[in-house]
């Protein structure tokens, strides 16, 4: 292997919180040469103005292109794809008591989750009698017709579903994907491609 040949690895989504976006966040470099590895790495391959989440489509042209002129007696090799997204997210202060509420409003979905999938459970599947039951022991008296439960309940049912598949927080570490795990992925590429699509066609890839 040549010194002065450099590898880069590009994925099609990456995600930032630096303005000042450096090679070395969106791409994985290889070099021969360690000292030419850091200094391609720090090089800037765009400033993000003003102050707003920004979604941005490049081509590997581009970081080419950046690269050599700075270094024009390198050659450079690149894996993976022609046009690749590098999400812009500004940085979120840290703020550990909205953790803990989150925690705790979880447990508490888990929790009473866990009672009435047990209570569904031991009534034979029938959601109906537990909501009667349940309406009984806190009110005293047999509601006739549909209560605040069947509404919330008609309410969560789709709420849950949409948060569910739509998961947005991205940072899941699964040891064995599941299917929906799986469809989210296709999703996410799909996305993806729909997105570098769009922007090739409106002239806005960054070249």
């Amino acid at each position: 292997m040549k010194a002065n040949t450099v590898y880069l690895k590009i994925d099609q989504n990456v995600k930032v919180s630096n303005k000042k976006i450096i090679l070395q966040d969106v791409a994985e470099i290889f070099c021969a040469d360690n000292n030419m590895t850091k200094q391609i790495g720090n090089i800037i391959l765009y400033t993000v103005k003003g102050n707003k989440n920004e979604t941005l489509v490049f081509s590997v042209m581009k970081v080419v292109s950046i690269i050599q002129k700075e270094h024009q007696d390198i050659t450079i090799q690149t894996i993976g794809e022609p046009e690749f997204i590098v999400e812009y997210k500004m940085p979120i202060p840290d703020k550990k008591w909205i953790e803990y509420i989150k925690l705790v409003f979880i447990a508490l979905i888990v929790f009473f989750g866990s009672a009435f999938t047990i209570m569904t459970f031991n009534t034979d599947v029938s959601v109906g009698d537990v909501f009667n039951d349940f309406y009984y022991l806190v009110t005293g008296v047999h509601k006739s017709d549909g209560s605040i439960l069947e509404i919330a309940y008609s309410i969560g049912i789709p709420v849950g579903i949409l948060g569910f598949y739509n998961h947005f927080k991205s940072s899941k570490v699964h040891d064995d994907p599941t299917p929906l795990h799986m469809e989210m992925r296709t999703f996410e590429q799909n996305l993806n491609s729909t997105i570098i699509t769009d922007s090739s066609r409106e002239g806005k890839i960054i070249k």
